[in-house]
């Protein structure tokens, strides 16, 4: 493979990534709880694993032929955060809300366990931690901890599929056990998002401290 195919490919992925997330937002479009379009449920499973492998292969690919860009820098954790916030928007709508006449306490109750006051402090998360890395890096700082963003991002990847799997296929409004499992998964992931942005506060904290200091 020549040198000009290594420096594209991860960002030819990247993109292909944005394409197969909007086929994934399509898939779930076809899907309202508790059971109709189960199969359109069921290929956006597939379509968001692919998506999540491919955000491993470029970074991978970047990193194994040295083909880092700023284009990739930009456009992976855009897309990233596209995947992963659509899911939850979607996870947090109407399709996904247990009707009236299934739920016990006639209150409307989400099949996922995800309501739209989680996906509001996941965008504030994310728009806080963008902002506070610009900030860090207009002045020459790095900012935040990269492992705690790679199990913040490890964990997403594992609970939007495995929570629409549950949420397709088993039913949880007749199966107390899978809603258990599910709010396990939406709230450890919710924690984990939330303390993945904690070093970047610290971080700021610590810069303008030193910058008072100075």
């Amino acid at each position: 493979m020549n040198e000009a195919v290594k420096k594209r490919l991860p960002n030819v992925i990247t993109i292909l990534r944005i394409f197969i997330a909007a086929a994934f937002f399509g898939a779930l479009s076809g899907f309202r709880y508790p059971e109709h379009g189960m199969l359109w449920g069921n290929i956006a499973i597939v379509l968001f694993v692919i998506a999540a492998t491919t955000d491993f292969i470029d970074g991978y690919l970047a990193r194994k032929w040295d083909a880092e860009s700023m284009f990739g820098r930009i456009m992976d954790p855009f897309c990233d955060k596209v995947l992963v916030l659509g899911a939850f928007i979607f996870y947090a709508g109407s399709r996904f809300s247990v009707p009236e006449w299934i739920a016990e306490d006639r209150l409307m109750t989400m099949a996922t366990g995800v309501y739209p006051w989680m996906v509001v402090l996941l965008i504030a998360r994310e728009l806080l931690v963008t902002a506070i890395r610009d900030v860090l890096e207009s002045k020459g700082y790095k900012g935040g901890a990269k492992w705690a963003g790679k199990a913040k991002m490890i964990l997403q990847s594992i609970a939007v599929p495995l929570v629409l799997l549950l949420v397709v296929n088993c039913r949880p409004d007749k199966h107390q056990s899978v809603m258990i499992l599910i709010d396990v998964l939406i709230w450890l992931m919710l924690v984990v998002t939330l303390w993945s942005g904690l070093p970047y506060v610290t971080g700021l904290r610590q810069v303008l401290r030193q910058q008072s200091n100075d």
